[in-house]
């Protein structure tokens, strides 16, 4: 009686053991993925052991060879999967993961304005983001900020999203009910931080330990989809959502991933929503993640002539540079970043443009210095005040690529700004403002005999002057005023148009601005 029973126990803790272990590493019940096949040897390891212990003396030692020889036998398989994926034996495929095509900088990437360049890299955003959440007294207690920050399009502004986590499984247990209430905004144009409360909470999360855990919640409504890596987003309405890219592998058992489909989650209902790539709706930006995209690069630039190649002469490889950003373009966005020749020196043969919904990949031939070399050269510029640059955007400045890159103190704050040129670094302008940095730098392009040119998207405005006073600015002297007393004050350094020095209070004027965040810039008087 005594050895049935500790049969069953046995038993019973076994299955037990094989439930923890799939509630908590959640295999995916697909022969392409590594985690099943490592799950199922370790299961047929567990099985031999545990039937031994149950069998005790009595246990048939061939049965628990067959298990063990059955489990060696998938490793090996597994082993040779891997080897037969691999780009050893498939280079001209995973060369081919990525359709590049060669496009025109200055055709693709214009100039846009000063509320549209996103001065805030994800430090400088986890940083505003925990002084906002510090100051919501309400919630503090209970929630923290995820250091997520998807960098996404918002009513065509670049913003970041994040959203709110239970503080701990304490203050899970006591809110689990209503649910997380908000999620954190971040203009990355003009820093402005919101904390965006719910009419209905966020009940679906990755700090939830139970069923509502994202992880989870996937798994056991697909359990064959291999998911990549899940991005928070809102829609157009602020609605959040998680972004959950599906997984497909075209090269052998474990290799060439690509994405053939997307689930939309309802971070607040559950809702699960699937869609093909091509289907995926247009406030979607992040289906392609940045490391996916930068491997199809990689694999196409190393590859080119062969995997040996890529190891030993290296002839005419070509890879990405150490780091990336993102650019908004036509309400997408894009992962940046340069491209670099293996054998070369601590240049940039041209740089590589993504489009994270769509997978689309543009080439832009364009030799200059690396963004870290670009990023010494700024800091060289200020370097008794011991700023550091964040990694740059490229820009359009003047019809110039131009990297562009906050600098800041070892506090994390940004205090001044600079701009480089791509093709002669030592051009290099600092600004205590994006306007007065994009000055300094097109004055210093002009001064290196570099046609410049700017073009506003200039709007007029015409009426009586109500407001006038000069402030002198950086010992430039420049004009403020206010016209029919319009709530934003037009402003124009002297040196620009001596003209304004003919108007005095209540004239009229008719003049071209350009919409900033604090003041709009005149352009022209006409």
């Amino acid at each position: 009686m005594k050895k049935i029973f500790l049969k069953i126990s046995f038993l019973l803790a076994f299955l037990f053991t094989l439930f923890l272990f799939y509630y908590i590493y959640l295999p995916v019940i697909n022969i392409h993925s590594p985690n099943l096949w490592i799950f199922v040897i370790s299961l047929l390891f567990l099985g031999a052991g545990t039937y031994k212990i149950i069998k005790f003396k009595t246990a048939n030692p061939k049965i628990i060879k067959g298990v063990v020889f059955l489990a060696i036998t998938l490793f090996a398989i597994y082993l040779i999967g891997y080897l037969l994926s691999s780009p050893i034996i498939n280079a001209k495929k995973y060369q081919s993961l990525i359709n590049i095509k060669d496009s025109d900088f200055n055709k693709d990437i214009k100039e846009i304005s000063y509320n549209e360049i996103p001065i805030l890299d994800k430090d400088t955003a986890i940083n505003l983001g925990s002084r906002k959440m510090g100051s919501m007294i309400d919630m503090v207690s209970q929630f923290e900020v995820n250091n997520l920050y998807s960098q996404i399009n918002y009513n065509s502004k670049p913003t970041r999203v994040t959203p709110l986590d239970y503080a701990n499984l304490f203050k899970w247990f006591t809110n689990r009910k209503e649910g997380i209430p908000a999620y954190m905004m971040i203009d990355m144009a003009t820093q402005e931080v919101k904390l965006v409360k719910l009419d209905e909470g966020i009940k679906y999360s990755f700090s939830e330990p139970l069923n509502r855990n994202v992880n989870r919640y996937l798994r056991f409504n697909y359990p064959t989809y291999i998911f990549d890596k899940i991005n928070f987003e809102i829609d157009d309405n602020g609605t959040p959502y998680w972004i959950c890219p599906v997984k497909s592998y075209s090269i052998g058992l474990f290799g060439g991933p690509i994405i053939k489909k997307v689930v939309l989650l309802n971070a607040i209902t559950g809702e699960l929503t699937e869609y093909n790539v091509k289907d995926v709706p247009t406030w979607v930006d992040c289906v392609y993640s940045a490391e996916l995209l930068i491997s199809y690069y990689n694999y196409y630039g190393m590859l080119k002539n062969g995997y040996f190649n890529s190891i030993l002469s290296q002839k005419g490889c070509l890879k990405t540079t150490d780091g990336y950003n993102y650019i908004a373009l036509d309400d997408d966005v894009y992962v940046y970043t340069g491209v670099t020749s293996v054998t070369g020196d601590n240049s940039n043969v041209g740089f590589v443009l993504m489009n994270q919904r769509t997978g689309e990949s543009k080439y832009y031939t364009i030799s200059g210095a690396q963004e870290t070399s670009a990023m010494a050269s700024a800091e060289g510029q200020v370097q008794h005040l011991g700023y550091k640059a964040t990694f740059p955007i490229l820009l359009n400045i003047s019809n110039q690529p131009t990297y562009f890159m906050p600098l800041k103190d070892v506090a994390g704050l940004v205090k001044k700004y600079a701009m480089v040129n791509v093709e002669k670094y030592q051009i290099v302008a600092i600004g205590d403002s994006v306007e007065e940095c994009e000055e300094n730098y097109i004055n210093l392009l002009a001064s290196n005999n570099i046609k410049t040119t700017k073009n506003y998207s200039d709007k007029q405005i015409s009426g009586k002057i109500t407001y006038i006073k000069e402030v002198v600015i950086d010992g430039n002297t420049t004009i403020f005023i206010k016209i029919n007393n319009n709530e934003k004050y037009f402003a124009i350094p002297i040196k620009n148009d001596l003209n304004i020095l003919s108007y005095s209070l209540n004239d009229n004027i008719n003049l071209q601005y350009e919409e900033q965040q604090n003041y709009n810039i005149i352009t022209k008087i006409n």
